[in-house]
């Protein structure tokens, strides 16, 4: 079984040089599609340097920043992978995970494999070990329940950066997102196709803003407008 990693890239200089060493290291038949989308803080000159042997990476280029939904979209038509993994360019998740959340797929028992950083956890405001940014995790949360009952599903984690697919699923998926309302369309339309998603818990090391995070709350609304839209519209 061949895996078309993906991996959506702007501005992140400070990681990608390690984050693409992990995704290398995970020993699989794989390609590593790397979409570069706009950057201009030096990442797209570091990608040129260490992707010099297209044997291990490809590299895309988009000449101004489209978003990450744009950038994923890139990268699905190059891919040629039976199954596909969405991989962000930051640390937050760990490459290493990659082999249990293909186990479902590769045994047959899944064509949708989200993995789940609320499974078994919640939210912790003071103690040890509190709950990072809680504010994004009641987000998170709200969103993922309005995706259960817009969509009658039971998943935990609809914004997660881990979602792997059958190429099957990819083709059979019309997306149109630019930006992160990929997330919420991605979901949504999976859903509709009568897709079931199976979820394997994984850790997420969140970062800051002042570390480089990009989300904000703009793009929690736009994900609310986003599920309600595609539960009306193909």
């Amino acid at each position: 079984m061949k895996v078309s990693v993906i991996i959506p890239v702007y501005n992140e200089k400070r990681t990608i040089r390690r984050l693409l060493d992990k995704v290398q290291a995970v020993k699989l038949a794989k390609e590593v599609i790397i979409v570069d989308d706009g950057s201009s803080d030096g990442s797209r000159e570091i990608l040129k340097e260490k992707l010099k042997n297209p044997k291990k990476f490809k590299l895309l280029l988009h000449p101004k920043n489209k978003g990450k939904g744009a950038a994923v979209r890139t990268g699905l038509k190059k891919a040629s992978g039976d199954v596909i993994i969405i991989q962000d360019a930051d640390l937050e998740y760990n490459p290493e995970d990659y082999h249990k959340l293909l186990k479902p797929i590769k045994e047959g028992k899944a064509e949708v494999v989200y993995g789940s950083r609320f499974l078994g956890r919640s939210l912790r405001i003071f103690g040890n070990n509190p709950t990072p940014m809680p504010l994004h995790w009641v987000g998170n949360k709200f969103l993922t329940w309005l995706t259960n009952l817009l969509f009658r599903n039971g998943i935990t984690d609809m914004e997660t950066c881990y979602k792997i697919f059958t190429r099957k699923v990819a083709r059979s998926l019309k997306l149109e997102s630019n930006r992160f309302d990929f997330e919420p369309e991605i979901t949504a339309k999976i859903l509709k196709k009568g897709y079931k998603i199976l979820e394997i818990p994984i850790y997420q090391r969140p970062r800051s803003y002042k570390a480089g995070k990009k989300i904000t709350w703009r793009d929690g609304i736009i994900a609310l407008y986003t599920l309600l839209k595609y539960r009306f519209v193909d």
